[in-house]
């Protein structure tokens, strides 16, 4: 689905939502009331420049809009790749935004996000991973890296790792793998502004938006131990 398309099926009420480069802003309206909507398009690589522009639009949210939901549209390739990004030190600004995202949280800024296109290793991970409750429509491409690539590096033959992805989630690539691992909690079919409107709902009910993602991958089969590991954790402290 084209973006315009897109953007007409999550907000049918009306949006004001500009597209400057690969970046995303504006606000639009739900049935619930107004919504800010940051996020990226055309499979972006995040860089410096939208690592910022989209932890400004975050927090421009908090400063002027109090409560506002924060819905993030992703769209990603993953980080920028280049030796210039990475001696600016482009971790920095992604862990910028990732921090900015959790401070809206703590200010009390439900934070929902959707998978359009693709979301691929850290450029997923700095801000659509950090929302609330994260989603991913239907065609949606969700991996770290592929398996390809992942035989190159871990010199581990692409037929065993695809044997491998056959059986665990946490291996293969794909929204429903991430979702039965609980990183993503559902996927989404049109008409979008329903789930949309379902998912705002659920969170406004819900006390504290509390991170269900471990219990989820433990009930859908696809992260058998993180659950455990952790109240084993927590227990002992």
């Amino acid at each position: 689905m084209k973006l315009p398309q897109l953007l007409d099926s999550l907000f049918p009420d009306g949006h004001a939502i500009t597209v400057s480069g690969q970046t995303i802003t504006g606000t639009a309206t739900t049935a619930r009331g107004a919504v800010a909507v940051l996020g990226t398009t055309e499979g972006a690589a995040i860089s410096h420049d939208i690592a910022l522009t989209l932890a400004e639009g975050i927090l421009d949210t908090i400063a002027q809009y109090p409560g506002r939901p924060l819905i993030f549209l992703v769209d990603t390739s993953g980080q920028a790749l280049s030796r210039q990004q990475e001696l600016l030190c482009l971790n920095g600004s992604l862990g910028h935004l990732a921090q900015c995202v959790d401070l809206a949280r703590r200010q009390g800024h439900p934070s929902i996000s959707l998978v359009t296109e693709q979301a691929v290793s850290g450029g997923y991970l700095s801000f659509g991973l950090m929302a609330d409750r994260s989603y991913a429509c239907t065609d949606a491409q969700v991996r770290v890296m592929d398996l390809k690539a992942m035989a190159r590096v871990t010199k581990i033959a692409y037929e065993r790792l695809a044997a491998l992805a056959a059986d665990s989630a946490i291996i293969a690539p794909g929204a429903d793998n991430y979702c039965r691992m609980g990183a993503i909690d559902a996927i989404w079919e049109p008409p979008l502004a329903v789930s949309l409107e379902a998912a705002l709902a659920e969170i406004a009910a819900s006390k504290g938006m509390q991170d269900r993602r471990m219990a989820a991958g433990l009930a859908r089969g696809g992260r058998q131990l993180a659950a455990g590991v952790a109240a084993a954790v927590l227990a002992a402290s």
